[in-house]
């Protein structure tokens, strides 16, 4: 489900919603409870980082002796 940004048309607030995608129903105003409701054009997020930060993980596990997180065919390939 995805998170749609929302501007009443009625009082002028700005809010989000997570939207079921087969509901076509405009949310109401979590202000005035208005449905006269703008779908706003969200901004696109940046590139994540998680695939580096999942390495590095892995990378102070492995000095630490953690093994946990790797499989065995990835265990079988580290140098402890």
């Amino acid at each position: 489900m995805p998170i749609y940004n929302y501007r009443c048309q009625d009082c002028a607030a700005s809010f989000e919603r997570l939207v079921p995608m087969t509901d076509d129903t405009p949310p109401a105003c979590p202000e005035c409870a208005s449905t006269d409701v703008a779908r706003l054009l969200s901004r696109v997020s940046p590139p994540g980082k998680s695939a580096g930060l999942v390495a590095e993980g892995r990378r102070q596990a492995a000095k630490e002796g953690h093994f946990s997180n790797y499989s065995k065919a990835e265990r079988s390939k580290l140098k402890p």
